[in-house]
């Protein structure tokens, strides 16, 4: 069970049932399930969905790994390739042992010192790669800051842009823009630097509608956003602290990128699918309303309520913004609920949670309903308060309705579940 707190969450039979929703949701994106059913290798022939790689035509087999959770599918791969894999290297936020390759823990949402001296060595280690060589990249969601090396700004600039970003309001597209034109990495970078090697990227998404360029920052994707697109992301937002000069054009050369194959393995939709089948399985009717929600969050959870319909289990998939304007803590994820508790009724209870169980906190996500709503007011909490101080978690601590899992080693953004009886 991933839910440490089940028990405790579930003191009513529709918490019930959303919370196991959650338990399928989380059960069907583990790296295990996502490579078995998604890569194989037989007879010297890689399969990675519908593209097949002969290994007897490669000298060399790398693996380069990056991203939560990308540790977890790197090592089902590595068992894969067994004797085939050559190399590897991969960093994340939590450890795991390898036979062949060279872990390192690295941090998120910020980079540090030891992510950019990873990528350093990566890119010295494989400085003398050619045709006869395969490489094959594994990304998931948190690459854009455990792989990392600045184009020019020093890596406290770097950390007070990234700060600035993530309080802005801006959207993961529009903050990864600005990252792939900060670095040497992103926005095809890597492409560049594996060249001339075949180069295969398995993805998994956090990013709604699973733009592959935004991933991570797209380090194998050619980028079709432009240094003068991430300028004037900087002056929306009113972003201090860089000049023109610490900008660089990604590559444009089609030669980068002609032997690149990018595959995505993992999103939401596997989560939101196997949420719908679970809720038919138990004869509850389910809708699948976007895999690509986006909204501030303190006003999504209300959205989300007002088009969720009697009888039916509404699912969700996305990523919301918080603009910080308050000095509390707390994840997006908590804000959407906390958000809905200001027009939800008895009717009707909504979740939020991230799907590495990490909502920028030791919380998921939380949920919320009428139950939520009574305790607050036993105890003299308003939620209004603390949601305009962006302290959902310490709202969600006091009530006791925030979901704990603890890190789990898979992401592919974050989902909600709104139901209405």
């Amino acid at each position: 069970m991933f839910i440490k707190n089940f028990d405790k969450l579930a003191t009513t039979p529709n918490r019930k049932i959303v919370l196991e929703l959650i338990e399928t949701a989380l059960f069907s994106i583990q790296a295990e399930n996502v490579i078995d059913k998604n890569i194989t290798v037989s007879d010297n022939v890689l399969k990675i969905r519908d593209k097949t790689f002969d290994l007897k035509e490669f000298d060399r087999v790398f693996l380069i790994g990056f991203g939560k959770g990308s540790a977890k599918n790197s090592k089902f791969i590595e068992e894969k390739l067994g004797e085939k894999l050559t190399e590897g290297y991969v960093i994340d936020t939590s450890p795991e042992s390898f036979a062949k390759i060279k872990f390192t823990q690295g941090t998120h949402p910020l980079p540090c010192k030891v992510n950019l001296d990873f990528v350093n060595n990566v890119l010295s280690k494989i400085d003398n790669l050619t045709e006869k060589d395969l490489v094959i990249v594994v990304i998931t969601g948190g690459g854009s800051a455990l792989f990392e090396t600045p184009y020019r700004l020093g890596l406290e600039k770097l950390i007070e842009i990234d700060k600035a970003l993530l309080k802005s309001g801006a959207n993961i597209s529009e903050m990864n823009t600005v990252r792939k034109h900060l670095s040497k990495v992103k926005g095809g970078g890597l492409s560049k630097h594996l060249y001339p090697a075949k180069v295969v990227s398995v993805i998994a998404s956090d990013v709604p509608g699973n733009d592959l360029s935004t991933i991570s920052s797209g380090p194998t994707v050619k980028d079709p956003t432009t240094l003068e697109d991430a300028l004037n992301i900087i002056n929306k937002y009113q972003l201090a602290g860089t000049s023109r000069e610490d900008f660089l054009e990604t590559p444009r050369e089609d030669k980068y990128f002609e032997k690149v194959s990018n595959i995505l393995i993992l999103s939401n939709i596997t989560a939101l699918n196997a949420m719908k089948k679970k809720a038919e399985e138990n004869g509850l009717k389910a809708e699948i309303l976007t895999d690509r929600f986006q909204g501030e969050a303190r006003f999504a959870g209300s959205d989300l309520v007002k088009k969720a319909s009697p009888s039916v289990i509404l699912l969700i998939g996305g990523e919301t913004t918080v603009k910080v304007t308050g000095k509390g803590l707390g994840g997006r994820n908590q804000e959407v609920v906390l958000g809905a508790l200001l027009s939800i009724d008895e009717r009707t209870i909504i979740c939020s949670f991230d799907s590495d169980g990490w909502d920028n906190s030791h919380f998921a996500g939380a949920i919320g309903d009428f139950k939520t709503l009574e305790k607050a007011k036993e105890l003299a909490l308003n939620p209004k308060n603390f949601l305009n101080t962006n302290n959902s978690l310490a709202f969600f601590e006091k009530i006791g309705d925030g979901i704990e899992t603890g890190r789990l080693p898979s992401n592919v953004s974050d989902l909600m579940i709104v139901l209405k009886v």
